[in-house]
């Protein structure tokens, strides 16, 4: 077979680059590769179980049309200072411009016309203030809220719309590898579960996502796409009372913080704030359960959940930062059976584990009901689980009653990003006719920089 273009993913990053080329009337055919299944056939069956069945051979959450993050809250960060490294490649001018240029997609397809934290407010000033007091950095960033079930909504339409305008887009199909020779690349191999098939394209788009970080970093070492070794963020995802953290739910929607704890000044930052949300699980290929958060529209819940997290960056000879993670991610797994650990803040300081019957009677009650009571310290490295502590306490300073022993931590919370791909400006690495994009290549983090990113593809490829 033979296409124009191929598309390994489609997550932002590749949905994007084909709605753009499509929006600047392309006539080159498209061909999108996606592993998981179509919007509308992306059911998680927690909802009727109220555990996690571990589904195979992919779990809903993490894998299908729209990819990981619009199954979580589907929030879009307006501002070129949250989402990545990618303005520092492009450039803060054109990210912004760029971010302001996609908003406005995201809009014609029924995105929420409300932004959150648009106003600096003398709520706001007051959060700043504190948060220079702790010594974090408050960072301001308008924030468009689809909401966890929206974004179905938003995303299956754009879905249909790519495909009546002639993008065939193959479900349930992997790509086993890329077909590279002599220094370019012609195309793809790719499963569909009966057979392996060659797909030959003058263009090949690769945007797993940070669910496909792992594996393109095994293409990179395969192939040798140039590529750096690049960050990756364990942490825990804290959950309070809604009473809590409501000021800061008001004034900002979410607070994106930052700060360098002592004694390792690590750079920890939060990250995913869901007012009213949901502790939600994922599960990965190697049956690996993390730990994300849901935030609805209409439904709420009693809590607040964000994640906290500590970047590590390695340096030589240790170049398997992802390995890293999903190590300290499977230690947390075998010591809940499988499942998601959850402890009190106040047990960690006292050196204990949490049990069942201690949550039970709590004033936070965890919104994941099968997450197991443990002891997080045990599988979390001293670095990162000193950081974490350390910031939690910082932030006690900005939403008193942050730190209090009640509060719920659970682990493992991973972000998986690829070793960066050594590209230019234009998205071109050192195999012609290769792009990488979106959280995969290492440059992007989040729904919205993807999305960017894809744009900015789509007009050069168009």
């Amino acid at each position: 077979m033979k296409t124009d273009i191929v598309i390994v993913g489609a997550g932002p990053a590749g949905i994007f680059t084909a709605v753009e080329m499509l929006r600047l009337g392309t006539t080159k055919k498209i061909v999108i590769l996606e592993k998981g299944k179509s919007v509308e056939n992306r059911r998680c069956p927690k909802a009727v179980t109220n555990k996690c069945m571990n589904c195979k051979p992919y779990c809903a959450i993490t894998t299908g049309f729209s990819g990981a993050g619009a199954f979580s809250d589907g929030k879009l960060s307006l501002s070129y200072e949250v989402g990545g490294e990618l303005p520092t490649l492009i450039g803060y001018k054109l990210a912004q411009e760029t971010i302001n240029y996609t908003d406005g997609i995201y809009l014609e397809f029924g995105a929420d016309e409300h932004i959150e934290g648009l106003e600096e407010t003398e709520e706001v000033k007051q959060i700043r203030t504190r948060a220079i007091q702790a010594g974090l950095k408050l960072v301001s960033c308008p924030i468009r809220h689809l909401g966890t079930e929206r974004a179905h909504q938003l995303y299956e339409d754009i879905e249909h719309w790519l495909q009546a305008r002639g993008v065939e887009i193959y479900f349930d199909t992997e790509c086993t590898g890329l077909l590279i020779a002599d220094g370019r690349c012609e195309g793809v191999l790719y499963s569909d579960g009966h057979a392996e098939h060659t797909l030959y394209a003058d263009e090949t788009v690769v945007a797993t996502g940070r669910r496909g970080a792992d594996w393109l970093e095994g293409m990179c070492s395969t192939y040798g796409i140039d590529h750096v070794p690049s960050t990756v963020d364990i942490g825990v995802r804290v959950e309070v009372r809604n009473e809590v953290m409501e000021t800061v739910n008001r004034a900002l929607y979410e607070s994106k913080l930052i700060g360098y704890p002592a004694p390792f000044k690590n750079k920890v930052r939060t990250f995913c704030q869901n007012p009213g949300g949901f502790v939600a699980q994922e599960n990965y290929d190697n049956g690996l359960a993390v730990v994300n958060g849901h935030s609805y529209k209409e439904l709420k819940s009693e809590n607040t959940n964000l994640a906290i997290l500590c970047s590590h960056n390695f340096s030589v000879p240790f170049n398997q930062p992802i390995a890293y993670a999903q190590k300290v991610g499977e230690l947390t797994n075998m010591l809940a059976n499988g499942q998601l650990l959850v402890q009190r803040f106040g047990d960690i300081l006292d050196g204990k584990r949490t049990w069942e019957k201690e949550l039970d009677r709590a004033n936070v009650r965890p919104t994941l009901p099968d997450a197991v009571a443990g002891d997080i310290t045990s599988a979390m490295p001293y670095r990162a689980m000193t950081n974490i502590i350390n910031f939690i306490k910082a932030m006690d300073h900005v939403v008193p009653g942050f730190a209090a022993y009640e509060t719920l931590l659970y682990s493992p919370e991973l972000k998986f990003y690829s070793n960066r791909i050594k590209m230019d400006a234009e998205f071109n690495t050192n195999v012609s006719g290769l792009h990488c994009l979106g959280d995969s290549s290492g440059w992007t983090r989040g729904l919205m920089m993807s999305s960017v990113m894809g744009v900015l593809m789509g007009r050069r490829l168009a």
